[in-house]
């Protein structure tokens, strides 16, 4: 094979990789919206249906992280390359976890429609949008190579925590005024801290990206968000 057909090649499996991922991001994506959803409208068949549709995620992700190791073992990419396909084993992995955290803001569901409602839902819906944008555009800034839109990201995830401790607080006073909510609003605190945690997630993608873009570490990214 010619250095320019090998070169053709591996950036064809770097396009189906990444195809790859932003698929398995689409289904994660749409399993979070599906779990809130499912909550807030006390959907038990939605609900059932994120919790026991796992599977493709899993596949998905033993997928990806083949085509990752047979790039990295076949081809010994240098620099950038080595760094998207290291960004993409990562992300991978975060989108897994992201599938997990549905399936456990599902289960937490459940058994809320076991009870009477707490109270209205408003904060939760708002982190689950949030939390699915946040995961859109670490995609987005994946797929563009756009450290802006990555750093973004980061911004936006000061929002969702503040939501979570907003959400934990008045449920408390709930809980507080009437011990027959402890169990119910036990668990929209947990739906609350999922949620939070996608966000954790959609925040390691964009750190990724930034590194795989400018080799800049910015895990703990509190003093240098405001590069360009």
């Amino acid at each position: 094979m010619t250095v320019e057909r090998a070169t053709r090649h591996f950036q064809e499996e770097l396009e189906g990789l990444q195809a790859r991922l932003l698929e398995m991001g689409g289904l994660a994506e749409e399993r979070v919206r599906m779990a809130v959803h499912g909550l807030v409208t006390r959907d038990t068949t939605l609900i059932d249906t994120v919790m026991l549709g796992d599977e493709l995620i899993n596949e998905l992700h033993i997928e990806i992280d083949g085509r990752c190791f047979t790039l990295l073992a076949l081809h010994q990419p240098m620099a950038t390359d080595l760094r998207s396909i290291v960004a993409a084993v990562k992300i991978n992995t975060d989108l897994e976890r992201v599938g997990d955290l549905a399936v456990n803001i599902a289960e937490a569901a459940r058994r809320y429609t076991n009870h009477a409602p707490v109270k209205k839902l408003i904060d939760i819906p708002q982190m689950g949008d949030i939390a699915q944008a946040m995961l859109r555009d670490a995609l987005d800034s994946f797929v563009r190579r756009d450290t802006g839109l990555a750093h973004q990201v980061l911004n936006e995830d000061d929002r969702l925590d503040a939501l979570k401790t907003q959400v934990f607080r008045e449920l408390l006073t709930y809980m507080l005024d009437d011990p027959s909510t402890v169990e119910p609003a036990l668990d929209l605190i947990l739906v609350s801290r999922h949620l939070e945690r996608i966000g954790d997630h959609a925040t390691n993608i964009a750190e990724d990206v930034i590194f795989m873009v400018s080799a800049l570490d910015v895990r703990h990214h509190s003093s240098n968000v405001d590069e360009g």
